[in-house]
């Protein structure tokens, strides 16, 4: 009898025992429920619910979600332009307006007046800086400095940025943003309205090339922490050329204070920006990294949803450290960025200068995922999102501004619904890397893509060019979706087909003209003849977006 009931006990601790490692394996698979990021074959997407997801999104202007009533009439334009996701702010200062007293009230209506529209959220957090001062902090954080000190000029005067050698400014920053990701998590935990976070907004010091004041100084005269030496040290032979110039131009020293590892504040022969201050620039950059690396490891404890940092871009009229944040996530620094905030998933640029390719291509470097936030939402500035998705695996394009363009008819509502149509595909053939995209704007330009065993031409369509223009004025994504098959879009695009074996033709078996309706083909025409350049290509006229499913034949 003894023996029955210890063999009873031993089944009923057995059984037990799995039904918790059984609950926490749904739990993990619970956790990974959560909006996430994922390597997908030659990708890194956003996943949601489960599924990649494409966002086709637009950021507010920074005042619009402060309030419920202005936002009513805005929700309803932003639907019938197509989009499926906003980017909204959610400041400091409206949701702790006295110290550890939280007012989350905005934050719900966001969640729900974006569910009732099926869209959603990635909310930008402003809160120690936005567009690198610090005007979004709470009155109790602007008004004691003795407590929350500001940064300080090269003449010792306060700039109002908070300055990141002020551990009291990080932790009550981190308390807040902690107290936010865990009320999200609270009411969308579930539901995944919200799917992204942006950590601060366009960090940098302005004014000067960085914070002056004596902490700061003390900082910068000081040997360079470990953890960077460490970093620099392990990644040597996969540093990007900025910083490995940098270093080289300090000779490749092990330790030493800032000036003597980077070298003093002169132009350096190799910097490819040949910054008068980029020792400046760097020593800010891991300082900010640092602060903000604490910010987003206190939300991500709460609710771990991938979070980004954005820069705001040198540019002309403004290309010093300083006359731009110094110290944000710029590209050239972006070695220092990993090294410092290992819970930051991307570094993000805001995108309104004129070389776009170029940035694009920097920001991809060290396997970084590109999501553009901010950009031009104009035809010329949506136009790129062609180029970006097909080049450079793009998981989001956001037009700043969004309630000012957001029209039934704009440019920017008719991409997004052919591109609507067929994310699915691009973000299978991102995976893949089975996708090319183009956007234009030169008439004599030839651009030749290796695509599905087959080279691809894509030109400007000659006969709607009749001079120079200004920005892009084609686009379009190219598909290989099976043997000799291809999906494509476009407009003003002409598409040559050729191989690689002498005198081998490609002929078109069809070209189909048509639309998907809930994933399912609808076609239309069946084109020919003058539609496909009497055989010898594809033709996307300027008037609009089409699809073509084709097929294509060899012969000799």
């Amino acid at each position: 009898m003894l023996k029955a009931n210890y063999f009873n006990i031993v089944i009923i601790a057995v059984l037990v025992l799995a039904g918790m490692l059984s609950a926490q394996a749904l739990g993990a698979d619970k956790d990974n429920t959560i909006p996430h990021l994922s390597k997908q074959g030659a990708a890194t997407q956003l996943i949601v619910d489960g599924k990649p997801f494409l966002m086709l999104a637009g950021e507010l202007h920074n005042s619009s979600s402060s309030s419920t009533e202005y936002m009513k009439p805005i929700w309803p334009k932003l639907a019938e332009a197509n989009l499926n996701t906003v980017l909204a702010v959610v400041s400091w200062d409206l949701i702790e307006p006295e110290e550890g007293k939280f007012d989350f009230s905005l934050v719900d209506d966001l969640i729900k007046d974006a569910r009732r529209y099926n869209m959603r959220l990635v909310l930008l957090w402003f809160g120690s800086w936005k567009n690198g001062v610090s005007t979004y902090v709470p009155v109790w954080v602007k008004t004691d400095l003795p407590r929350f000190p500001f940064a300080r000029n090269a003449d010792g005067n306060a700039l109002e940025i908070l300055s990141t050698f002020s551990d009291a400014s990080r932790d009550a920053d981190a308390k807040a943003f902690a107290a936010l990701m865990r009320h999200i998590k609270e009411v969308d935990g579930q539901q995944h309205t919200v799917i992204m976070m942006q950590v601060e907004n366009e960090s940098g010091v302005l004014g000067d090339s960085r914070d002056r004041c004596k902490a700061a100084n003390e900082a910068y005269n000081k040997p360079v922490p470990k953890e960077l030496m460490d970093y620099l040290q392990k990644h040597k032979d996969t540093l990007l050329p900025e910083i490995h110039n940098a270093w080289q131009t300090g000779g490749f020293k092990t330790s030493g204070t800032w000036e003597e590892v980077f070298g003093v504040n002169k132009p350096h022969e190799k910097d490819w920006r040949n910054r008068s201050s980029f020792t400046d620039e760097i020593f800010m950059a891991w300082q900010y990294s640092r602060y903000i690396e604490k910010v987003a490891e206190a939300g991500k404890a709460e609710y771990p949803i991938p979070m980004y940092v954005n820069a705001w871009l040198d540019q002309e009229g403004c290309p010093q450290p300083g006359e731009f944040p110094s110290g944000g996530p710029l590209a050239e620094v972006m070695d220092i960025w990993k090294a410092g905030a290992a819970h930051i998933d991307m570094l993000c640029p805001d995108l309104y200068v004129p070389d776009f390719k170029a940035r694009c291509e920097w920001y991809s470097r060290l396997g970084n995922p590109l999501f553009i936030p901010e950009t031009r939402g104009d035809k010329d500035g949506v136009i790129n999102i062609f180029y970006a998705l097909g080049q450079h695996n793009l998981m989001g394009f956001s037009p700043f501004g969004i309630e000012r363009i957001a029209e039934p008819n704009s440019e920017l509502a008719k991409c997004y619904s052919v591109l609507s149509r067929i994310a699915p595909f691009i973000l299978e053939g991102q995976a893949k890397g089975t996708i090319a995209g183009i956007a234009m704007d030169d008439p004599n330009q030839v651009e030749k893509v290796q695509l599905g065993g087959y080279t691809l031409e894509l030109r400007i369509l000659r006969r709607w060019v009749s001079g120079p223009t200004e920005g892009p004025v084609a686009a379009g994504i190219v598909i290989a979706t099976g043997p000799d098959e291809f999906l494509a879009v476009g407009k003003g695009l002409m598409v040559l087909f050729s191989t690689s074996t002498p005198a081998e033709m490609v002929g078109f078996a069809t070209v189909e003209e048509g639309t998907f309706v809930d994933g399912k083909w609808i076609p239309g025409r069946r084109l020919n003849g003058d539609e496909i350049i009497s055989g010898r290509g594809l033709r996307f006229p300027p008037g609009g977006y089409s699809i073509q499913k084709v097929k294509v034949y060899r012969y000799k």
